[in-house]
C-alpha cells in the first residue's frame, strides 16, 4: 500500500509539472501585449515594467524562474491587479468556490445516488422513464442555461411572496448558496445518477445477490448491506475527479449569480492577458485535481475489500 501511494504521488508530481510546463508555453505562444492593458505607455515605462515582472529574460530564463517560484509556491505577482500576489488571489477567492463546490457535490451525490437506484429499482417503469428523461436534460443542457433559469424562478417566487426570500445574486449566507450550488451540481448528479444505476442493474444477478436471498434476508438488508455497498464502487471512482472539477469549474455560475470566487478572476485574467494570474490558477487547478485522483484511488482499496494495491 505504501509503495503504491509513492507511485502515485510521484506520477502526480509529473503531472503537475507538465501541466506548469504546457501552461507556461502556451501562454507564450498567445498573441497579445499584457502589459499595454488598453493604454499605451512609454518606452521607459515599459522596460521597468518588463523588468518588474521578468520579461526582459530570455524565454528559457523565465522558465526556471517560473519553476523555481513554483517549487517555493510562488506564482508571482498580478499584471493588472497592482501589487498584489496571485497567491494572495488563490488564498482569498479559492475558499469562496470551494465552498460553493462542496455543496454542490453533497447534492449531486446524494441526488445521484438516490435517483440511481430508485431508477434500477423501477426499471422501464414510470419513475425509471421520468428520472432517465430528466438526466439527459442533466447532462445535455449547458450550466449557464439552468443558471440563467434559476435567477429566473427565483425573481417570480420574489415577486410573488412580495419580498426576498432567496437572493438572486451575490455571497455571504447561506441562502445566497442555494440556488448557485443546485445549478453547479445539476449536471454531475445526472450523471453520477446514470452511472448508479447501471452499476445498480449489473450488481442485482450476481451470484451474492442470490444467496442472500435465498438465504432469507430482508429486500432492505440486501438492498443497503449488498446491493448499495457494491454498486457505489464505480460512482467513488468518478466522485474525485468530478469534485476536483464542480470546486474549480463553476467559472460561468460564478459570473451569472456574482460570486467572488476564484473562477471568476481566472475569467476575467484570460481576458487582461494576465498571464501570472493565468499560470497561477491554472497550475493550482491541476495541482488539486491531481490531488483529489490519487486521494479516491487510495480510498477505494479500503472501500473494495477485493483490491489489492500494491
Amino acid at each position: 500500500m505504501l509503495m503504491y501511494t509513492a507511485k502515485r504521488l510521484l506520477a502526480g508530481l509529473i503531472t503537475v509539472w507538465f501541466i506548469a510546463t504546457a501552461t507556461f508555453i502556451a501562454m507564450h505562444q498567445v498573441p497579445g501585449d499584457p502589459l499595454m492593458n488598453d493604454k499605451a505607455v512609454s518606452a521607459e515605462i515599459r522596460k521597468n515594467l518588463e523588468r518588474k515582472y521578468g520579461l526582459d529574460k530570455s524565454t528559457t530564463e523565465q522558465y526556471f524562474i517560473f519553476m523555481g517560484n513554483m517549487l517555493q509556491g510562488d506564482f508571482g505577482i498580478s499584471f493588472t491587479q497592482q501589487n498584489r500576489k496571485v497567491n494572495d488571489i488563490i488564498r482569498d477567492h479559492f475558499p469562496v468556490s470551494a465552498t460553493l463546490g462542496i455543496l454542490a457535490i453533497f447534492f449531486a451525490a446524494a441526488g445521484g445516488i438516490l435517483w440511481g437506484a430508485l431508477t434500477a429499482i423501477y426499471r422501464n417503469r414510470l419513475p425509471d422513464i421520468i428520472i432517465m428523461f430528466l438526466v439527459i436534460l442533466g447532462i445535455s443542457v449547458p450550466s449557464f442555461v439552468f443558471a440563467a433559469l434559476g435567477q429566473l424562478l427565483l425573481v417570480n417566487i420574489n415577486s410573488l411572496v412580495g419580498k426576498s426570500i432567496i437572493p438572486v445574486a451575490g455571497w455571504g449566507t447561506i441562502s445566497h448558496m442555494i440556488m448557485p450550488s443546485l445549478v453547479l451540481g445539476l449536471g454531475t448528479m445526472a450523471l453520477l445518477t446514470r452511472l448508479m444505476r447501471s452499476s445498480m442493474l449489473e450488481v442485482v444477478n450476481e451470484d451474492y445477490i442470490r444467496t442472500a436471498r435465498a438465504k432469507g434476508l430482508s429486500p432492505v438488508r440486501i438492498f443497503f448491506r449488498h446491493q448499495l455497498r457494491n454498486a457505489i464502487l464505480p460512482v467513488i471512482t468518478v466522485l474525485g475527479p468530478q469534485i476536483a472539477a464542480i470546486t474549480t469549474g463553476g467559472f460561468v455560475v460564478e459570473l451569472v449569480f456574482a460570486i467572488p470566487g476564484l473562477g471568476r478572476y481566472f475569467v476575467q485574467a484570460v481576458q487582461q492577458l494576465d498571464y501570472t494570474v493565468i499560470m497561477g490558477t491554472t497550475v493550482f487547478y491541476g495541482a488539486f485535481l491531481v490531488l483529489m485522483v490519487i486521494i479516491v484511488d487510495i480510498l477505494y482499496g479500503f472501500v473494495d475489500p477485493r483490491v489489492r494495491l500494491k
